[in-house]
């Protein structure tokens, strides 16, 4: 399967990203056809229980990434603590370079890949956090030509990644958290 030809959806959260991401993951269809890549920033000595939480959550396979492994729809890969997640060529992408905005993983690592590499084909999706994680890739993600979405600042429980990609403009839909979910699976099956 070619970048071409398969969706992708980009997530990146912070505080409070667990039980956002898990209100987004049940939401998503058994079958669902598009893949899922997630940048959760955490600490470097987690121990990678997040793909076991959102399992709990959803029909869908979750799994942490795997430098190499091609990427495949229907499947929820999440970036492992201390390492960038990039998706190239149909496959995901591990790297132990420099922090980017304090963090690694981070968020604008990945969401950059995508808008490089899937375009049109990508949502991208901000949601509770500090900092400014996220906003010049989600702009990257609305240049290519994909669809962005950023979680209402009001809501978050933490709204300074939400509102740092709000003031970069341009952003397709500011939505509640349990609104996310719904409209991605529509967005996607409507293509």
């Amino acid at each position: 399967m070619t970048a071409s030809t398969l969706h992708l959806v980009a997530i990146g959260s912070s505080a409070d990203g667990f039980r956002a991401l898990g209100t987004i993951v049940k939401c998503l269809p058994a079958g669902f056809p598009a893949a899922v890549v997630i940048v959760q920033h955490r600490s470097p000595r987690d121990r990678g229980y997040l793909a076991q939480l959102l399992r709990a959550q959803t029909g869908l396979e979750v799994r942490d990434a795997i430098d190499g492994e091609p990427i495949r729809r229907g499947v929820v890969y999440i970036a492992p603590p201390d390492r960038h997640l990039l998706v190239q060529d149909g496959r995901l992408r591990l790297s132990d370079a420099a922090a980017v905005n304090f963090s690694r993983p981070s968020v604008d690592v990945l969401f950059d890949s995508v808008a490089k590499v899937y375009g049109k084909q990508a949502i991208g999706i901000i949601l509770s956090g500090g900092g400014t994680d996220g906003a010049a890739g989600l702009q990257a993600i609305r240049s290519s030509g994909g669809r962005t979405i950023v979680q209402d600042p009001h809501e978050a429980k933490v709204g300074g990644m939400p509102s740092a990609a709000l003031d970069r403009d341009g952003i397709d839909l500011v939505l509640k958290l349990d609104e996310i979910g719904p409209v991605v699976a529509r967005l996607i099956s409507a293509e």
